[in-house]
């Protein structure tokens, strides 16, 4: 059994996500843009969002809800809701937060050498690799895909 202690990803203090011993927090900036490519992932929405947007969405995140909207997205959010939540592992909010958490979580195995990132060239795609296994490449679950209710800024 390892008994190396891993560390916690900072990147300021701004916001706060916990998962058992591990307490992840990261400064504005990097949250939103994590939040931002969460939702791009699992196709929430189809580009990079307006500030007001990227604000409703990190509400969404952080507050499960957003009460009022400064934007479109927001708007969205509210008229699609019984769409969006349900089981909470689930709902729209909890995949966010998931894959923030991913995020952060393989970047700090980067920094702490567990894991390197590679390119493959037959798929284009960046993905994570082990080094003390022969670079065996590492699967991460897949996502659901919430096309379906999507939010698009021109409707």
């Amino acid at each position: 059994m390892d008994s190396t202690r891993r560390g916690n990803y900072s990147s300021g203090s701004d916001y706060v996500l916990e998962y058992g011993e591990l307490r992840f927090t990261f400064n504005e900036q990097d949250f939103s843009e994590r939040v931002e490519q969460a939702a791009l992932k699992v196709s929430f929405v189809g580009g990079r969002l307006e500030r007001s947007e990227l604000e409703d969405l990190v509400n969404l995140a952080v507050n499960g809800e957003v009460q009022d909207p400064a934007s479109r997205l927001g708007e969205h959010v509210n008229d699609c809701w019984p769409e969006l939540v349900g089981p909470a592992d689930r709902s729209l909010v909890h995949w966010l937060r998931r894959l923030v958490f991913r995020s952060a979580w393989l970047d700090q195995r980067v920094k702490e050498g567990e894991l390197d990132v590679a390119f493959d060239e037959r798929t284009s795609t960046f993905g994570y690799v082990q080094p003390e296994r022969d670079h065996e490449p590492i699967e991460l679950s897949p996502e659901p895909n919430w096309g379906r209710v999507a939010y698009s800024p021109h409707y």
